[in-house]
Protein backbone atom coordinates (compact mmCIF):
# COMPACT_ATOMS: atom_id res chain seq x y z
CA UNK A 1 0.00 0.00 0.00
CA UNK A 2 1.11 3.68 -0.31
CA UNK A 3 2.54 5.81 1.98
CA UNK A 4 4.20 9.47 2.96
CA UNK A 5 7.18 9.68 3.50
CA UNK A 6 10.31 11.85 3.43
CA UNK A 7 12.95 12.80 1.27
CA UNK A 8 15.57 14.85 -0.18
CA UNK A 9 14.26 16.14 -3.79
CA UNK A 10 16.95 17.32 -6.43
CA UNK A 11 14.26 19.99 -7.40
CA UNK A 12 16.34 21.14 -10.26
CA UNK A 13 19.51 21.36 -12.37
CA UNK A 14 22.50 22.84 -10.10
CA UNK A 15 19.82 23.53 -7.21
CA UNK A 16 19.92 22.34 -3.62
CA UNK A 17 17.99 19.41 -2.17
CA UNK A 18 15.09 20.12 -0.67
CA UNK A 19 13.55 18.15 2.51
CA UNK A 20 9.80 17.09 1.26
CA UNK A 21 6.76 14.81 1.78
CA UNK A 22 6.45 12.81 -0.76
CA UNK A 23 3.71 9.68 -1.65
CA UNK A 24 5.48 6.37 -2.21
CA UNK A 25 2.76 4.41 -4.47
CA UNK A 26 2.12 0.40 -4.16
CA UNK A 27 4.76 -2.26 -4.07
CA UNK A 28 5.09 -4.11 -7.61
CA UNK A 29 5.62 -7.51 -8.15
CA UNK A 30 9.11 -7.26 -8.48
CA UNK A 31 10.20 -4.53 -6.00
CA UNK A 32 11.17 -5.11 -2.35
CA UNK A 33 9.88 -1.56 0.19
CA UNK A 34 12.73 -1.13 2.43
CA UNK A 35 13.01 1.23 5.26
CA UNK A 36 16.19 2.97 4.83
CA UNK A 37 18.35 3.20 7.70
CA UNK A 38 21.70 4.93 5.81
CA UNK A 39 22.50 5.91 2.53
CA UNK A 40 26.22 6.75 1.15
CA UNK A 41 26.44 9.77 -0.88
CA UNK A 42 28.29 9.40 -4.31
CA UNK A 43 30.08 11.65 -6.99
CA UNK A 44 27.32 10.41 -9.62
CA UNK A 45 24.27 11.78 -7.34
CA UNK A 46 26.65 15.37 -7.78
CA UNK A 47 26.82 14.88 -11.61
CA UNK A 48 22.70 13.91 -12.03
CA UNK A 49 21.89 16.68 -10.03
CA UNK A 50 24.74 19.22 -11.87
CA UNK A 51 22.79 18.04 -14.91
CA UNK A 52 26.01 15.71 -16.68
CA UNK A 53 23.84 12.66 -16.52
CA UNK A 54 20.64 12.37 -18.43
CA UNK A 55 18.18 11.08 -14.99
CA UNK A 56 15.02 13.92 -15.33
CA UNK A 57 14.33 16.07 -12.49
CA UNK A 58 13.05 17.07 -9.99
CA UNK A 59 14.19 13.50 -8.72
CA UNK A 60 15.03 12.11 -5.08
CA UNK A 61 18.73 10.25 -6.16
CA UNK A 62 20.74 7.63 -3.92
CA UNK A 63 21.85 5.18 -4.67
CA UNK A 64 23.95 3.39 -2.07
CA UNK A 65 20.75 2.18 0.66
CA UNK A 66 21.44 0.17 3.21
CA UNK A 67 18.17 -0.76 5.56
CA UNK A 68 15.63 -3.32 6.26
CA UNK A 69 12.94 -5.27 4.32
CA UNK A 70 9.12 -3.78 5.49
CA UNK A 71 7.39 -5.79 2.02
CA UNK A 72 7.98 -7.95 -0.58
CA UNK A 73 6.10 -7.93 -4.05
CA UNK A 74 4.78 -11.53 -5.06
CA UNK A 75 7.33 -12.05 -7.06
CA UNK A 76 10.35 -11.66 -4.94
CA UNK A 77 12.30 -14.94 -4.07
CA UNK A 78 15.43 -13.36 -2.61
CA UNK A 79 14.30 -11.54 0.45
CA UNK A 80 11.75 -11.74 3.10
CA UNK A 81 10.54 -9.03 5.59
CA UNK A 82 12.83 -8.21 8.36
CA UNK A 83 15.96 -9.74 6.48
CA UNK A 84 18.79 -6.64 6.56
CA UNK A 85 19.25 -5.40 2.84
CA UNK A 86 22.67 -3.22 0.93
CA UNK A 87 21.36 -1.47 -2.27
CA UNK A 88 23.03 -1.71 -5.21
CA UNK A 89 22.96 -0.63 -9.08
CA UNK A 90 19.74 -2.20 -10.97
CA UNK A 91 20.19 -4.27 -13.77
CA UNK A 92 17.95 -5.88 -16.64
CA UNK A 93 18.70 -9.85 -16.00
CA UNK A 94 17.27 -10.75 -19.17
CA UNK A 95 19.77 -8.75 -22.19
CA UNK A 96 22.57 -11.11 -23.06
CA UNK A 97 24.98 -9.25 -21.11
CA UNK A 98 23.29 -9.86 -17.80
CA UNK A 99 22.84 -13.34 -19.06
CA UNK A 100 26.68 -13.88 -19.41
CA UNK A 101 27.06 -12.66 -15.38
CA UNK A 102 28.49 -9.12 -17.15
CA UNK A 103 25.50 -7.24 -14.97
CA UNK A 104 27.39 -4.03 -14.61
CA UNK A 105 27.16 -3.84 -18.42
CA UNK A 106 23.39 -4.03 -19.00
CA UNK A 107 22.65 -3.39 -22.31
CA UNK A 108 19.33 -1.36 -21.07
CA UNK A 109 21.96 0.17 -17.85
CA UNK A 110 20.96 3.75 -18.86
CA UNK A 111 17.14 3.15 -18.17
CA UNK A 112 17.60 0.47 -15.42
CA UNK A 113 19.72 3.57 -13.22
CA UNK A 114 19.05 6.67 -15.03
CA UNK A 115 15.74 6.64 -16.76
CA UNK A 116 13.81 7.99 -13.36
CA UNK A 117 10.95 5.69 -14.02
CA UNK A 118 9.73 2.18 -14.06
CA UNK A 119 9.99 0.01 -17.29
CA UNK A 120 6.17 0.89 -17.95
CA UNK A 121 6.79 4.51 -17.51
CA UNK A 122 5.47 4.79 -14.07
CA UNK A 123 7.39 6.85 -10.88
CA UNK A 124 6.76 5.47 -7.37
CA UNK A 125 7.17 9.35 -6.17
CA UNK A 126 5.16 11.64 -5.85
CA UNK A 127 4.64 15.41 -5.00
CA UNK A 128 1.54 17.74 -4.50
CA UNK A 129 3.13 19.19 -7.73
CA UNK A 130 3.00 16.35 -9.48
CA UNK A 131 5.58 13.18 -10.72
CA UNK A 132 9.38 12.99 -8.76
CA UNK A 133 11.64 10.52 -11.19
CA UNK A 134 12.09 7.55 -8.69
CA UNK A 135 14.14 4.01 -9.32
CA UNK A 136 17.38 6.15 -9.56
CA UNK A 137 19.56 3.00 -9.57
CA UNK A 138 16.63 0.84 -8.89
CA UNK A 139 16.38 2.48 -5.49
CA UNK A 140 16.50 5.87 -5.08
CA UNK A 141 17.55 5.87 -1.33
CA UNK A 142 17.77 9.78 0.03
CA UNK A 143 14.47 8.89 1.23
CA UNK A 144 13.14 7.44 4.78
CA UNK A 145 11.35 4.39 2.50
CA UNK A 146 11.88 3.45 -1.11
CA UNK A 147 10.11 0.64 -3.29
CA UNK A 148 13.42 -1.09 -4.81
CA UNK A 149 13.31 -3.27 -7.82
CA UNK A 150 14.57 -7.58 -6.93
CA UNK A 151 18.03 -6.83 -8.53
CA UNK A 152 19.14 -4.16 -6.56
CA UNK A 153 18.89 -6.35 -3.40
CA UNK A 154 21.85 -7.73 -1.36
CA UNK A 155 20.80 -9.65 1.97
CA UNK A 156 23.30 -9.26 4.82
CA UNK A 157 23.67 -10.88 8.25
CA UNK A 158 20.70 -9.03 10.65
CA UNK A 159 23.68 -7.79 12.97
CA UNK A 160 25.29 -5.81 10.06
CA UNK A 161 26.24 -2.25 10.69
CA UNK A 162 23.83 -0.97 7.75
CA UNK A 163 25.37 2.72 8.09
CA UNK A 164 29.02 0.90 7.31
CA UNK A 165 27.83 -1.23 4.83
CA UNK A 166 25.75 1.06 2.94
CA UNK A 167 28.72 2.50 0.92
CA UNK A 168 29.52 -0.88 -0.69
CA UNK A 169 26.70 -0.47 -2.88
CA UNK A 170 28.63 1.67 -5.97
CA UNK A 171 31.62 3.67 -4.53
CA UNK A 172 33.15 0.58 -2.79
CA UNK A 173 32.08 -1.96 -4.97
CA UNK A 174 33.09 0.16 -8.39
CA UNK A 175 37.18 1.06 -6.68
CA UNK A 176 37.92 -2.39 -5.27
CA UNK A 177 35.95 -4.20 -8.27
CA UNK A 178 38.48 -2.13 -10.91
CA UNK A 179 41.48 -3.64 -8.98
CA UNK A 180 40.06 -7.01 -8.40
CA UNK A 181 37.95 -7.97 -10.91
CA UNK A 182 39.39 -6.54 -13.79
CA UNK A 183 43.23 -5.45 -13.36
CA UNK A 184 43.91 -8.13 -11.55
CA UNK A 185 47.10 -7.46 -10.09
CA UNK A 186 49.51 -9.96 -9.29
CA UNK A 187 51.15 -10.20 -6.06
CA UNK A 188 54.34 -8.22 -6.04
CA UNK A 189 52.98 -5.82 -8.96
CA UNK A 190 52.79 -1.89 -8.86
CA UNK A 191 49.77 0.13 -8.74
CA UNK A 192 48.84 3.95 -8.83
CA UNK A 193 45.13 5.89 -7.71
CA UNK A 194 44.61 8.71 -9.15
CA UNK A 195 42.22 11.01 -6.96
CA UNK A 196 41.59 8.89 -3.36
CA UNK A 197 38.36 9.96 -2.45
CA UNK A 198 35.79 7.18 -1.53
CA UNK A 199 36.33 4.95 -4.99
CA UNK A 200 40.35 5.19 -4.91
CA UNK A 201 40.17 4.48 -1.04
CA UNK A 202 38.33 1.48 -2.09
CA UNK A 203 41.39 1.20 -4.95
CA UNK A 204 44.06 1.37 -2.13
CA UNK A 205 42.65 -0.97 0.23
CA UNK A 206 42.18 -3.41 -2.55
CA UNK A 207 45.75 -3.32 -3.93
CA UNK A 208 46.46 -4.10 -0.44
CA UNK A 209 44.00 -7.40 -0.35
CA UNK A 210 45.60 -8.37 -4.29
CA UNK A 211 49.43 -8.29 -2.43
CA UNK A 212 50.27 -5.24 -4.48
CA UNK A 213 53.69 -3.99 -2.98
CA UNK A 214 54.05 -0.67 -4.14
CA UNK A 215 50.61 1.02 -3.74
CA UNK A 216 51.30 4.90 -4.75
CA UNK A 217 48.23 7.93 -3.89
CA UNK A 218 47.90 10.42 -5.93
CA UNK A 219 45.38 13.59 -4.52
CA UNK A 220 45.67 17.04 -4.30
CA UNK A 221 44.18 16.69 -0.83
CA UNK A 222 46.71 15.82 1.97
CA UNK A 223 44.02 14.94 4.23
CA UNK A 224 43.26 12.28 1.95
CA UNK A 225 46.87 11.17 1.17
CA UNK A 226 47.82 10.43 5.01
CA UNK A 227 44.20 8.52 5.23
CA UNK A 228 45.16 6.53 1.91
CA UNK A 229 48.86 5.43 3.82
CA UNK A 230 46.66 4.06 7.12
CA UNK A 231 44.75 1.95 4.94
CA UNK A 232 47.58 0.36 2.26
CA UNK A 233 49.50 3.02 0.18
CA UNK A 234 53.02 2.57 0.20
CA UNK A 235 53.50 6.38 -1.29
CA UNK A 236 51.55 9.43 -2.10
CA UNK A 237 52.47 12.15 -4.11
CA UNK A 238 50.56 15.58 -4.04
CA UNK A 239 50.18 17.32 -7.65
CA UNK A 240 50.64 20.73 -6.58
CA UNK A 241 54.37 20.50 -5.05
CA UNK A 242 55.45 17.56 -7.17
CA UNK A 243 55.61 16.50 -10.80
CA UNK A 244 53.87 13.11 -10.73
CA UNK A 245 55.28 11.11 -13.46
CA UNK A 246 58.59 12.28 -12.58
CA UNK A 247 58.29 11.24 -8.87
CA UNK A 248 56.70 7.67 -9.93
CA UNK A 249 59.53 6.75 -11.95
CA UNK A 250 61.52 7.53 -9.23
CA UNK A 251 59.81 5.09 -6.99
CA UNK A 252 59.95 2.03 -9.29
CA UNK A 253 63.35 2.57 -10.39
CA UNK A 254 62.52 4.10 -14.24
CA UNK A 255 60.60 1.57 -14.14
CA UNK A 256 57.04 3.01 -13.90
CA UNK A 257 53.49 0.96 -12.72
CA UNK A 258 52.17 -2.22 -13.50
CA UNK A 259 49.06 -0.65 -12.89
CA UNK A 260 47.31 2.55 -13.12
CA UNK A 261 43.38 3.81 -12.27
CA UNK A 262 42.00 7.29 -12.70
CA UNK A 263 39.03 7.89 -10.53
CA UNK A 264 38.57 11.57 -11.49
CA UNK A 265 38.02 11.32 -15.41
CA UNK A 266 39.73 14.40 -15.82
CA UNK A 267 42.05 14.67 -19.40
CA UNK A 268 45.10 15.78 -18.09
CA UNK A 269 44.80 13.28 -15.31
CA UNK A 270 44.49 10.68 -17.48
CA UNK A 271 47.21 11.63 -20.11
CA UNK A 272 49.13 11.91 -17.07
CA UNK A 273 48.37 8.44 -15.91
CA UNK A 274 49.45 7.09 -19.20
CA UNK A 275 53.03 8.25 -18.84
CA UNK A 276 53.77 6.53 -15.23
CA UNK A 277 52.79 3.39 -17.15
CA UNK A 278 55.70 0.54 -17.63
CA UNK A 279 55.88 -1.75 -20.36
CA UNK A 280 52.54 -3.72 -20.75
CA UNK A 281 51.07 -1.61 -17.83
CA UNK A 282 47.32 -1.14 -17.83
CA UNK A 283 45.55 2.26 -17.11
CA UNK A 284 41.64 1.85 -16.30
CA UNK A 285 38.92 4.64 -15.52
CA UNK A 286 36.31 4.15 -13.31
CA UNK A 287 35.84 8.82 -13.07
CA UNK A 288 32.86 9.95 -14.56
CA UNK A 289 33.10 12.21 -17.27
CA UNK A 290 30.14 14.80 -18.93
CA UNK A 291 29.45 12.70 -22.44
CA UNK A 292 31.32 14.17 -25.06
CA UNK A 293 34.90 14.60 -23.36
CA UNK A 294 37.50 14.03 -25.26
CA UNK A 295 41.20 12.85 -24.40
CA UNK A 296 44.66 12.57 -25.90
CA UNK A 297 47.14 9.98 -26.04
CA UNK A 298 50.81 10.04 -27.26
CA UNK A 299 50.86 6.76 -29.83
CA UNK A 300 54.58 7.59 -30.97
CA UNK A 301 57.37 6.80 -28.52
CA UNK A 302 54.36 4.92 -26.32
CA UNK A 303 53.70 2.26 -29.27
CA UNK A 304 56.87 -0.02 -27.77
CA UNK A 305 55.05 -0.13 -24.65
CA UNK A 306 52.27 -2.26 -25.50
CA UNK A 307 50.25 -0.62 -23.07
CA UNK A 308 46.08 -1.34 -22.29
CA UNK A 309 43.65 1.63 -21.91
CA UNK A 310 39.83 0.36 -20.62
CA UNK A 311 37.02 1.66 -19.01
CA UNK A 312 35.47 -0.06 -16.17
CA UNK A 313 32.31 0.36 -14.99
CA UNK A 314 30.14 -0.31 -11.34
CA UNK A 315 34.21 -2.19 -10.66
CA UNK A 316 32.54 -4.91 -13.65
CA UNK A 317 31.13 -6.78 -10.22
CA UNK A 318 27.77 -8.70 -10.08
CA UNK A 319 26.42 -6.73 -6.46
CA UNK A 320 25.16 -9.90 -5.10
CA UNK A 321 28.31 -11.81 -5.69
CA UNK A 322 30.82 -9.09 -4.98
CA UNK A 323 29.36 -7.03 -2.19
CA UNK A 324 29.44 -10.00 0.23
CA UNK A 325 33.16 -10.85 -0.73
CA UNK A 326 33.96 -7.25 0.39
CA UNK A 327 31.77 -7.63 3.72
CA UNK A 328 34.07 -11.03 4.65
CA UNK A 329 37.05 -8.48 4.00
CA UNK A 330 36.04 -5.85 6.31
CA UNK A 331 34.86 -8.71 8.68
CA UNK A 332 38.75 -9.46 8.31
CA UNK A 333 40.07 -6.31 8.80
CA UNK A 334 41.33 -5.77 5.64
CA UNK A 335 39.10 -3.84 4.15
CA UNK A 336 38.80 -1.13 6.88
CA UNK A 337 35.82 1.04 4.96
CA UNK A 338 34.86 2.55 8.36
CA UNK A 339 37.80 4.51 8.52
CA UNK A 340 36.33 6.69 5.53
CA UNK A 341 32.77 7.42 6.46
CA UNK A 342 31.30 10.42 7.95
CA UNK A 343 27.65 10.35 9.24
CA UNK A 344 25.25 13.45 8.65
CA UNK A 345 21.72 13.59 9.20
CA UNK A 346 19.20 14.09 6.20
CA UNK A 347 18.15 17.55 7.04
CA UNK A 348 22.16 18.14 6.52
CA UNK A 349 22.70 16.44 2.76
CA UNK A 350 23.85 19.77 1.22
CA UNK A 351 26.16 20.08 3.47
CA UNK A 352 27.73 16.69 3.22
CA UNK A 353 27.62 17.44 -0.55
CA UNK A 354 29.82 20.49 0.37
CA UNK A 355 31.79 18.52 2.53
CA UNK A 356 32.54 15.71 -0.16
CA UNK A 357 32.97 17.98 -2.74
CA UNK A 358 35.52 20.42 -0.90
CA UNK A 359 37.83 17.57 0.11
CA UNK A 360 36.66 17.68 4.32
CA UNK A 361 35.05 14.13 3.97
CA UNK A 362 35.96 11.31 2.09
CA UNK A 363 32.92 9.71 2.13
CA UNK A 364 29.08 10.75 3.85
CA UNK A 365 27.03 8.60 4.55
CA UNK A 366 22.99 10.13 5.36
CA UNK A 367 21.94 8.09 8.41
CA UNK A 368 18.35 7.57 8.96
Amino acid sequence: MSRTITAAVAPGTGEPFAIQQLRLDDLRPNEVRVRMVATGICHTDANVRNGLMPTPLPAVLGHEGAGVVEAVGEAITTVDPGDHVVLSAAYCGTCRKCRSGLAAYCENLLAEDFGGRRRDGTTSLSSEHGPVSSHFFGQSAFATYANVVETSVIKVDADAPLATLAPLGCGMQTGAGAVLNELRPEAGSSLVVFGVGAVGSAAIMAGRVAGCTTIIAVDLHDSRLRLAEEIGATHTVNPYSTDVVAEIAKITGGDGVDYALDTTGVPAVLRQAAGTLAIRGTLALVGAAKPGTDVNFEIGTSLVKGWTFKTVIQGSAVPQVFIPRLIELWKQGRFPLDKLIEPYALDDINSAFDDSANGKVVKPVIVF
